[in-house]
């Protein structure tokens, strides 16, 4: 069926950032077939779908570079801790989880970022408890029953803490069973096409919870395979310390001496890197996903995001484990983005329209999928959102990207992923928000009670 959106305010974030104070917006089925400065033809008109955007404001789809699903069921505790603090905390609650667990917890999480804007979703998911059941295959149904693009990651650990590593043993893996399931999740789910609403990365946790050799194994299987690669780098300077005295070496320096460079690769947090880091980013055409509101929430540091633009560097925004961000909307991670990015390097350090494309193409580019989605063009796939901007919370600002980044939270009047609308004046058309709200809220009592 042919969809027309008139009378919006369209924010393209195509080559020439085109931003149309009155435009059309014209999608088939899942394809976006023409972008107007002004009305559609009325024969195109003529039996279609016409959603009036008058007082709203048209983006493309929202993406999230990073996440940890199964974290929603553990929102608020350990809320005063440091990272490494954090983590010896939780683990011990996430070694209860399971695939209901999980399932319960994707559906909330991916619920919520629908409505707040989010099309396309990563997850990180590398907590494998050994009677945890199908995990993987949970989250990916709750996407589906959703209705959200997913990239979800097989993450894995092989170093616990009889290791030197921080998780329980009983949430670690050896290697051969990680790349069995590794291999396993790629043939079950990845669809390399470029409509794809799954397609599968392979995410070992970080430096200091796997081995080196996993990490290279788990290289040379992601571009065997062609899918790409995820994990946690230089979010603290524990890290880097530990890099230091593991290796003798910097967190990037680490990386590539274990094959993790190049455009197929994209980290999470990237606090502390130095220039020669940044430098090499840039030149191997690595991403970074971008979690200014975890990244405070958890005191880790300042993330050098201009330097990083400026060089070049692909970056994402991510809203991170709903454990170390409890908002979980990527919008205000581009509010956060550039507030902390101004703080630390001046009023110029950050745009609001940097931090709406980090939102939105540059998500798509740290996912390699910056040809099918992040800007609204012909021929991309029909990812959009529609923001109301006509409400008290934005009565006179007239800047629209500074209402949508700087402003309150807008509602989201419409949202499309693939052609098919998710939300609709505020409210989910595929989940019910109520019920799910209330699994979630059970699920998180049954964890904390196996917990002791």
């Amino acid at each position: 069926m042919t969809t027309v959106v008139e009378n919006a305010c369209v924010l393209t974030m195509d080559a020439d950032r085109r931003e149309i104070a009155s435009g059309s917006v014209v999608f088939d089925g899942n394809r976006i077939t023409d972008v107007i400065d002004g009305k559609v033809d009325p024969a195109v008109a003529d039996g279609a779908e016409i959603v009036d955007g008058r007082g709203c404001v048209l983006t493309p789809g929202l993406v999230n570079t990073h996440h940890h699903l199964y974290q929603w069921l553990t929102r608020g505790l350990a809320a005063d801790h440091t990272l490494f603090e954090w983590l010896t905390t939780l683990y011990p609650v996430w070694a209860g989880i399971d695939e209901n667990a999980v399932n319960v917890a994707a559906t909330g999480a991916l619920g919520w970022l629908a409505l707040s804007g989010c099309t396309t979703s990563t997850d990180h998911h590398y907590v494998f408890p050994k009677e945890g059941g199908d995990m993987l295959a949970a989250e990916i149904i709750a996407a589906q029953t959703v209705g959200l693009r997913f990239h979800p990651t097989r993450g894995s650990m092989d170093l616990s803490e009889k290791d030197g590593g921080l998780p329980p043993d009983s949430v670690v893996e050896t290697i051969d069973q990680i790349m069995s399931a590794s291999a396993d999740a790629i043939d079950r789910w990845h669809d390399p096409g470029p409509d794809a609403m799954v397609k599968i990365a392979l995410a070992p946790c970080s430096p200091f919870s796997v081995t080196a050799d996993l990490l290279r194994a788990s290289a040379e299987l992601a571009r065997e395979r062609r899918v790409r690669l995820h994990t946690h780098l230089a979010e603290t300077e524990d890290e880097s310390a530990y890099t230091a005295d593991r290796f003798g070496c910097t967190p990037i320096e680490y990386m590539e001496t274990v094959g993790w460079l190049g455009p197929d690769v994209w980290f999470a947090h990237g606090i502390h890197f130095d220039d020669h880091a940044i430098t090499t980013l840039a030149t191997s055409g690595t991403s970074v996903a971008h979690c200014p509101s975890s990244n405070g929430r958890l005191g880790a540091g300042t993330a050098r995001t201009r330097d990083l633009l400026a060089a070049g560097v692909p970056v994402g925004l991510g809203v991170d484990g709903a454990a170390s961000n409890e908002s979980s909307r990527i919008l205000e991670e581009a509010h956060q983005a550039v507030l902390i990015a101004r703080a630390t390097g001046g009023p110029t350090a950050l745009t609001t329209r940097q931090a709406l494309e980090m939102a939105t193409l540059g998500g798509a580019r740290a996912l390699g999928r910056q040809d099918s989605i992040g800007s609204i063009e012909a021929g991309k796939l029909a990812d959009m959102v529609l923001w109301r901007r006509d409400g008290l919370g934005h009565a006179g600002i007239a800047d629209p990207v500074a209402a949508l980044v700087l402003g309150a939270a807008p509602p989201v009047e419409r949202l499309w992923v693939n052609g098919k609308t998710v939300v609709r004046a505020g409210e989910l058309t595929t989940i019910d928000a109520e019920a799910t709200a209330a699994e979630v809220a059970a699920a998180h009592d049954v964890l904390i009670a196996k917990a002791g």
